[in-house]
C-alpha cells in the first residue's frame, strides 16, 4: 500500500519517504527461510504429497491438494527470495516467482479440481521439491526447544 498507493496529502514529505522504503522493500524480497523451517516445510509437503497419492476420496483428495499447493507455493517463493501471497495473491505472486514451475503447479492443482486426477500437480510439486533439496522422509527430525505453555502452567515451570 505504501509503494503504490495514491498519496493526497504529504505536506513534509514523509509519505514519499515511506513509498521509497517501502518500494526497496518490496525489491529486496523476502528474508530467507532458516534452513531447519526449509526442512520442515519439505517435510511437511513430502508427506502431503503421500497422502494427496494415497487419497481415494474426493474431498480429502482436494483438501490435501489446496494444503499442497500453498506448501509447494511458500517453497517455490523461498527459493527465489520472492514475495508470496494468499487468495487472488497467490497465483500472482507464484507466476511472479517462477512462470513455469507457478504455472506447472497452478495447472496441476487445477486439472486435480476438475478431474480428480492428481498426477500432473504430483509432477509439479515433485520438481518444486527438487529445487529445494528433494523429498524429505526418513531422517527428518526436530529438537524441541521450547515450552509447552499448559504443561508449565500445572507443573509450576
Amino acid at each position: 500500500m505504501y509503494a503504490t498507493g495514491l498519496v493526497l496529502v504529504d505536506t513534509h514529505g514523509e509519505a514519499e519517504r515511506a513509498r521509497a522504503l517501502a518500494e526497496a522493500d518490496l525489491r529486496e524480497g523476502p528474508p530467507a527461510l532458516e534452513p531447519q523451517m526449509v526442512e520442515t516445510k519439505r517435510y511437511g509437503l513430502t508427506d502431503a504429497l503421500d497422502d494427496l497419492a494415497d487419497a481415494s476420496d474426493r474431498f480429502e483428495r482436494l483438501a490435501v491438494a489446496g494444503f499442497v499447493l500453498n506448501a509447494a507455493a511458500d517453497l517455490l517463493c523461498d527459493y527465489h527470495h520472492a514475495w508470496i501471497g494468499g487468495g487472488k495473491w497467490l497465483p500472482r505472486r507464484l507466476l511472479e516467482a517462477d512462470d513455469q514451475r507457478g504455472t506447472a503447479l497452478l495447472e496441476g492443482h487445477l486439472h486435480l479440481c476438475e478431474s480428480g486426477d492428481p498426477t500432473p500437480m504430483m509432477d509439479a510439486v515433485s520438481e518444486i521439491l527438487d529445487l529445494v533439496g528433494g523429498p524429505l522422509r526418513e531422517g527428518y527430525h526436530r529438537t524441541w526447544r521450547g515450552v509447552i505453555e499448559s504443561v508449565s502452567a500445572t507443573t509450576g515451570r
